[in-house]
C-alpha cells in the first residue's frame, strides 16, 4: 500500500500533467490559428503523449492501492506571438516538471518506497528527452529569428514528428 503523503505527491503530478496537456493545446491551437500547421502538429502530438503521463501514473496508483484525485485544472496560457516564445515557455514547463518529478523521486526515497522508486525512473529518462527536444527547438528558432522563409523551413521541420 502506497504511503499517504507519496499518493499525495502523485497526485499532485496527476493534475500537473493534465496541464501539461492543456498547455501543449493551447499551443497547438494557438498555431494552427496563425497557420502554421507544423508547430500545431508537433505541439498537438505532445498533448497527446502528456495525456499518456497522466494515465501511466493512474494506472500506477491504482497498481499500489493509492487512490485517484482528480482536481480542476487551471486554463493555460492562450497565444504566444511566435514558435520562439511558445518553445520558450514549453522548456521552462519541462524543467518545472523535472524538478516536480524529481521531488517525488526524493520523498519516495525519504519513504524507502521502492517501488515509487523504479516507477519514477521511467519518468525521470523521458524528462531528459522531452527538456533535450524542446531546447533544441528553441535554439533553432533563435537561429533563424522572425525571417519568413526560414520560420516557414522551422514550421516543416516540426512537422514531421
Amino acid at each position: 500500500m502506497i504511503k499517504e503523503n507519496v499518493q499525495k505527491a502523485i497526485n499532485e503530478q496527476i493534475n500537473k500533467e493534465f496541464y501539461s496537456a492543456f498547455l501543449y493545446l493551447a499551443m497547438a491551437e494557438n498555431f494552427e490559428a496563425m497557420n502554421l500547421k507544423g508547430a500545431a502538429h508537433w505541439l498537438f502530438t505532445q498533448y497527446k503523449e502528456e495525456l499518456g503521463h497522466a494515465e501511466k501514473f493512474m494506472e500506477y496508483m491504482n497498481e499500489v492501492g493509492g487512490r485517484v484525485e482528480l482536481k480542476a485544472i487551471d486554463a493555460p496560457k492562450r497565444e504566444w506571438k511566435s514558435i520562439l516564445e511558445a518553445f520558450e515557455d514549453a522548456y521552462k514547463h519541462e524543467v518545472f516538471i523535472s524538478e516536480s518529478i524529481h521531488k517525488i523521486m526524493d520523498l519516495a526515497t525519504r519513504e524507502n518506497d521502492f517501488p515509487t522508486q523504479n516507477f519514477l525512473l521511467w519518468f525521470i529518462s523521458e524528462q531528459v528527452e522531452e527538456e533535450e527536444q524542446t531546447l533544441a527547438i528553441v535554439q533553432k528558432a533563435r537561429l533563424v529569428g522572425e525571417q519568413g522563409y526560414a520560420i516557414y523551413m522551422l514550421d516543416r521541420e516540426l512537422a514531421q514528428r
